[in-house]
């Protein structure tokens, strides 16, 4: 098979009631661009019966393939396996559960054509999402935004279009803790939005859990910005100007004649200090954390096979 124009990059984990109904809709979509197109599943350990169904898309159209993780990798371990795999000139990053129609790949592509390296969707609106996702989602990226240097767009996931030179400069980063929508943006290059409206699930149920968004957004801030470490110098000035205020009043009231607090005012002085030391150590040992990730040098993912149709190969490493 010749190089594909086009490579579609979907990670999967445990999607097996979506899988039919996405491979229908991504060929379909794809077809109408009348370029050579290949689609990668990116198996994310799942255990519902998901790789036996995409082995049957396999089957039925070879440009179909399958790259199987070893273990769940997360959606920014299995999205980065996939660009490593991926061959054509355009590469395209879709979810796998439906709720980013395939209908607009030809759009984004005829603005690639265009002259933008970076086609990315934009969510105008979200259906069946509840009013905490949506209050969070709106504001964490404008948070990102005022706490980084990087412009990157609000309402956007990680369903985009990329230019080989961008999937080329986004394998040079091998960091752990991976935000591929804002690496993208980090990386510039031409970029633009093209609006949507976002569906429900088509099946089954959100695996992005409250501990896994916080997780997420916090690996993004501590990813591209240094703003919890200037805080944390900030509290410790607010901190201790504050106790030679106090302390300017407590002589004041010691010549004066008055009478000066006793243990309590003094142990709440002590505890305040000692919990705002707490918390400049904490966000320290966070950034600690991750260098110490960072120097470990762990692969990104370990890549079991690669099933190109009937055949089955590991063309790359992990």
């Amino acid at each position: 098979m010749s190089c594909p124009t086009i490579s579609v990059i979907t990670p999967i984990w445990n999607e097996r009631e979506c899988i039919e109904e996405l491979a229908r809709r991504l060929a379909a979509s794809l077809e109408t661009i009348d370029q050579a197109f290949e689609v990668i599943f990116v198996d994310n350990g799942s255990d519902d019966g998901s790789v036996e169904v995409m082995r049957g898309v396999c089957a039925r159209d070879p440009r179909f393939k399958i790259l199987r993780l070893s273990r769940n990798f997360g959606h920014q371990g299995g999205a980065t396996a996939g660009l490593d795999f991926a061959s054509g000139a355009a590469v395209v990053l879709i979810d796998g559960d439906l709720q980013d129609p395939p209908e607009l790949i030809p759009e984004l592509y005829q603005r690639h054509l265009e002259g933008y390296d970076v086609v990315y969707a934009v969510r105008a609106s979200r259906e069946k999402e509840t009013w905490f996702k949506l209050f969070t989602a709106k504001w964490f990226y404008r948070l990102f935004r005022w706490a980084t240097d990087v412009d990157m767009p609000a309402d956007t996931g990680d369903f985009r279009l990329m230019d080989r030179t961008v999937v080329e400069a986004l394998k040079k980063m091998r960091e752990q803790h991976r935000m591929l929508r804002a690496m993208v943006a980090w990386t510039g290059f031409r970029q633009i939005g093209v609006p949507y409206e976002r569906a429900g699930r088509f099946a089954g149920f959100t695996k992005f859990s409250l501990r896994k968004m916080v997780r997420f957004a916090t690996d993004g801030l501590t990813s591209f910005s240094t703003v919890p470490l200037r805080l944390a110098s900030w509290m410790g000035i607010f901190v201790s100007f504050g106790s030679f205020l106090y302390g300017l009043y407590a002589v004041v009231r010691h010549f004066g004649g008055g009478t000066v607090e006793g243990w309590t005012s003094l142990a709440v002085v002590i505890s305040f200090v000692g919990g705002a030391q707490l918390i400049c150590v904490g966000i320290l040992g966070e950034y600690l954390g991750r260098v110490y990730d960072e120097v470990k040098q762990r692969p990104l993912y370990i890549a079991v096979d690669f099933e190109d149709g009937c055949e089955t190969s590991l063309r790359k490493g992990s």
